[in-house]
């Protein structure tokens, strides 16, 4: 299901980025009342209208917090709700969980779910400090003349989640199933009984039609097992992270393409690794390869060059 009136509203980026599987296809039409409440660039912001509880997946970047939140007010209003019980951080990072101060600002009352380390990092001044200069970076790239200051305070989960701990939203449940390789604090999550999986990006995200980025920052044997499990879990459907549903009879092209884009990665550095390339020149080869200015519509390039780094990284202690 889509709201019209959800989707449109205060969403800047351009699509066409997105269009993966034509115009006829719809990545944000649910087979569940789940709303977009996205307000910008970075990570999405999806509302799931349980039958008893509210629940809100991950909440984007901070520099777009107060639209996101207007959007949600909306998307509850027009389900004849005021409440939103719950809060699933997917992982510690600022384009997913920005704005996740503007939601308990709003929402004092919503308790918010996330791993163990993704709690612990939250608690970290200088995690903090990071993400309030990279929030800052994005606010000047995405929203120029926007001078209001990115707030971190109020970036806190209130529960922690282990894997394959449930939630209830009434006849829905929800799953947490741990997904490490991305960051080691990553959280993938299973809605029953509409057998939707929310991937992590630990398990990849869908750039073309042809091709699978694979933000591998952390463990790239880690991104491997979590595919694994990911692909055992028997979902009907997969909503992607920075992208949103794929078609159903796409789902195992999909895992295969993840597959084969960390073994084409592995060798990639492999190749670097044994010609004798220093960090930085493998950093800069890799960069060469992977970015596109098209990218900086979902992700500044500062943010993606640390990534980058973290990439080549992790994958040279799998060598």
């Amino acid at each position: 299901m889509t709201d019209k009136a959800i989707d449109q509203k205060n969403i800047i980026i351009d699509d066409k980025i997105f269009n993966v599987f034509g115009d006829d296809f719809d990545r944000f039409d649910f087979p569940a009342d789940i709303q977009r409440v996205t307000a910008g660039n970075g990570g999405e912001a999806l509302l799931i209208n349980g039958s008893e509880k509210t629940a809100l997946l991950d909440c984007g970047m901070a520099y777009c917090g107060s639209r996101m939140v207007e959007n949600l007010k909306s998307a509850l209003q027009n389900r004849g709700r005021s409440t939103l019980d719950i809060v699933f951080l997917s992982h510690s990072h600022y384009d997913h969980i920005g704005a996740l101060p503007y939601v308990k600002a709003a929402f004092p009352d919503a308790m918010v779910y996330a791993s163990r380390h993704c709690s612990e990092i939250l608690k970290r001044p200088n995690a903090r400090k990071l993400m309030k200069e990279l929030g800052t970076t994005a606010r000047d790239l995405y929203d120029p003349g926007n001078t209001e200051e990115i707030i971190v305070d109020g970036l806190a989960a209130d529960r922690v989640l282990a894997d394959g701990d449930t939630v209830s939203l009434g006849k829905e449940t929800v799953a947490a199933i741990e997904t490490k390789g991305h960051t080691d604090c990553s959280m993938s999550y299973y809605l029953e009984p509409y057998r939707i999986l929310f991937t992590s990006e630990s398990t990849g995200l869908m750039e073309t039609s042809e091709y699978v980025h694979t933000p591998i920052l952390k463990s790239y044997d880690d991104a491997i097992v979590s595919m694994k499990k990911c692909r055992a879990c028997g979902a009907e459907y997969l909503c992607l992270p920075h992208f949103g549903m794929l078609p159903k009879d796409f789902n195992e092209t999909y895992w295969k393409m993840f597959e084969e884009a960390c073994h084409e990665k592995l060798a990639f550095v492999r190749r670097m690794e044994n010609g004798g390339l220093s960090e930085d020149e493998m950093v800069d080869e890799y960069m060469k390869k992977y970015w596109n200015p098209a990218k900086e519509q979902e992700q500044p390039i500062e943010a993606y060059l640390i990534n980058a780094r973290a990439v080549v990284k992790a994958i040279r202690r799998a060598l």
